[in-house]
């Protein structure tokens, strides 16, 4: 007997795929304050320890798009459920882990059931609610949920790293996947997969390979340099594999990415304006994280508990306020506000000096950044799937999440290597005041992120318009008979 039931309030699937969503996006940040206690069990240096970051992240990125394109054909639930049980049979050996390599390795297979989960959940989220208010609303909520999830993750992190130990950073992830998948067979009807039955392998191959190097190559600068000839050589193969990709697509009969999707200005807009926001985001949590340890002196707990005014008040903007301005205002001013607000809060906690004060030096930026992005979170989301019919969904959301890893990858190792120049000069100038340098890395590298804010600002400004009159999936089927 099937265990599929006939189609629920639409509240409960909001509440699955949003849970679903907020364990993936969780797993970016929960393990950033269990690095040192990981460290000191398996006594390896600072630069492999970046892997257990680094793996989770560019198999996330990387496979999004063919995560994508696979809940088109093969079935949202279906690839939701695979996706699932992939991440916490992942989850659970990186839990048990014995060694850097395997634990590395387990989060690898964790990123890769995570491309699965984000763009099959967003898929039936939109597909679930109709265009319009309900649409906005639900995305609303989900917004909130990927706004916040990274922020709620350092606090968990904290708390599972002092209380049980690091293991359980991951093995959490177990009981929770494993409800969800129960959720989805019970409660979540199963829909009928598209009739295509090939698939882009070479497409799939070659984006997939460009994005890790280019990300891969990002990371490296960190420690290598811009100019270094490893990273350069890394970006070149990466900007060729690219390249390849396009050529391939234009020449595929089934396209992984149909370039006619491009023709969806709100689509493609809204991934640019994307890779900006989170581009920012994400840098703002990796560099204030640093700075809240090594400079204020915060234990992983505290740390973690210090970015509650970040989170909550992101949650409380997307989950209330932030639909109902999208449907008054739209989605462009929405995002222009939002992206302004981060800016001003980045700009604000940019002046922190060696001996803040949390409260009045940290929470103000902090609150102001959590505004911001629970704006700029819902506005994306209704900007991307304005105009997007259910049969290219999948491929949208993929699109979405791809452009918000890679823009965060991007973020991160851009602010990390400004951070790391200014602290090293800075040491150099001051004869070794580690608090004074790390303090200036800290600033700069916030300005940076500050900027970027502004640059997704102006970008949203110039760029996001009203919806196409020509559906993606109209353009598709245009393209074919051509």
């Amino acid at each position: 007997m099937s265990l599929v039931r006939p189609p629920t309030r639409p509240a409960l699937v909001l509440a699955i795929v949003s849970g679903a969503q907020f364990m993936i996006i969780l797993d970016l940040a929960i393990v950033n304050v269990a690095l040192s206690a990981i460290q000191a069990d398996f006594a390896v240096s600072q630069s492999d320890l970046q892997w257990i970051v680094i793996g989770y992240g560019l198999a996330l990125g990387g496979f999004l798009l063919l995560g994508g394109r696979l809940a088109d054909v093969l079935g949202r639930r279906r690839v939701l459920i695979a996706g699932l049980s992939l991440f916490a049979a992942a989850s659970l050996g990186a839990g048990l882990s014995g060694s850097l390599g395997a634990l590395v390795a387990c989060r690898v297979v964790q990123g890769l059931g995570g491309a699965l989960v984000s763009p099959s959940a967003l898929s039936i989220l939109t597909t679930t609610f109709a265009e319009g208010p309900s649409r906005n609303r639900a995305l609303g909520i989900f917004g909130a949920v990927s706004g916040t999830a990274a922020t709620v993750g350092l606090i968990a992190g904290g708390a599972l790293t002092t209380g049980p130990g690091w293991p359980w950073v991951f093995l959490i992830n177990v009981p929770i996947g494993a409800a969800l998948v129960v959720a989805l067979l019970l409660l979540v009807p199963g829909a009928r997969p598209s009739v295509r039955t090939s698939f882009d392998v070479a497409g799939a191959a070659t984006v997939t390979a460009g994005l890790v190097l280019v990300v891969y190559a990002i990371n490296r600068s960190v420690e290598h340099g811009w100019l270094a000839a490893s990273t350069l050589l890394l970006l070149a193969g990466g900007a060729a594999l690219l390249a390849t990709f396009v050529l391939i697509e234009h020449r595929a009969a089934q396209p992984l990415v149909p370039l006619s999707t491009f023709r969806n200005r709100a689509l493609t807009s809204a991934t640019l304006v994307a890779a900006l926001v989170f581009g920012s985001f994400l840098a703002t949590i990796y560099q204030g994280t640093l700075f809240l340890q090594q400079v204020l002196g915060y234990s992983a707990i505290v740390t973690g508990t210090a970015w509650l005014a970040t989170s909550v008040s992101s949650l409380l903007v997307a989950g209330a306020l932030a639909a109902r301005l999208v449907g008054r205002f739209g989605a462009r001013a929405v995002l222009v506000v939002g992206q302004l607000a981060v800016a001003g809060g980045l700009l604000f906690v940019s002046r922190a000096p060696v001996g803040a004060s949390y409260w009045t030096d940290v929470v103000p930026g902090f609150l102001a950044i959590g505004v911001g992005i629970g704006l700029s979170s819902v506005g994306v989301q209704v900007a991307a799937f304005t105009g997007v019919q259910a049969a290219v969904s999948g491929l949208a959301g993929g699109m979405l999440e791809t452009a918000r890893e890679v823009g965060g990858a991007i973020g991160v190792a851009v602010v990390a290597t400004v951070a790391i120049a200014r602290t090293e000069h800075v040491l150099a100038m001051t004869g070794g005041r580690s608090d004074v340098a790390l303090t200036a890395g800290f600033e700069r590298a916030t300005l940076v992120a500050a900027g970027v804010s502004a640059v997704g600002a102006v970008t949203a400004a110039a760029v996001l318009r009203r919806p196409t009159s020509t559906p993606i999936e109209t353009a598709v089927h245009h393209d074919r008979a051509a």
